[in-house]
This record gives C-alpha cells, sequence and structure tokens, in this order.
C-alpha cells in the first residue's frame, strides 16, 4: 500500500531533500514505522512516548488526525500525508499603532 507523505523543510535532512517520501502502513503509527527504517530518526522527530508530538501538526487527506483517531489514525492505499511543524510566537507582542507598518510610520517616516 503507498502512501505519499509530505515531509516539511525542517525534516528533510532526514529524507535527503526530498520533499515527498512513500511509505506503508495499516495505521499512521505503522507509518512513521515504515519511514522510519528508510529515513532512521525522523520518527522521534514525530511521535513521542507513543503520541504525536505536541508541536507537530499531521493531516490526513487535508484532514487533522488529532480529530480523527491520532497515532492509531487508519491509512488507505493512495491516502496523502502531511506533516507540519505547529508554528507559535508572538508572545507578549503588543499591537502596532495604527499608521506604523514594520516598525515605520506611513510615509516613511520612524
Amino acid at each position: 500500500m503507498a502512501i505519499e507523505v509530505r515531509i516539511p523543510t525542517i525534516l528533510r535532512t532526514y529524507t535527503d531533500g526530498q520533499k515527498a517520501v512513500d511509505g506503508s502502513g495499516a495505521t499512521l503509527d505503522e507509518l512513521f514505522t515504515d519511514l522510519d527504517t528508510r529515513h532512521p530518526g525522523i520518527r522521534e522527530r514525530i511521535v513521542k512516548d507513543g503520541e504525536l508530538r505536541r508541536f507537530v501538526n499531521v493531516y490526513l487527506n487535508d484532514e487533522d488526525v488529532r480529530f480523527l483517531d491520532g497515532i492509531a489514525t487508519k491509512l488507505a492505499d493512495g491516502d496523502s500525508v502531511t506533516i507540519l511543524p505547529a508554528v507559535a510566537g508572538g508572545a507578549g507582542a503588543q499591537p502596532r499603532p495604527a499608521g506604523v507598518v514594520a516598525g515605520r510610520r506611513a510615509g516613511g517616516t520612524r
């Protein structure tokens, strides 16, 4: 069973720069184990203690697997899995005042 797995830039060091790789497995857990046989170390970047890592988002055919069965989500031939690192930040950031764009006031003055 062939399943396309889209790899984010940050994990492509494990896939020799490939943006997408094929894998197999009846569940996401099996798929990540299969990927690790050809791309050692990739599983531990996605899975911790038998669960998806907190800051990794995984999508099955554009559906967030956290709203399906998580790492136990069942897969079928031809499915597409996308791995995305969660994006966070901005904690403590203050909103920009009106008319300020990227640190400058509109019109080019600081």
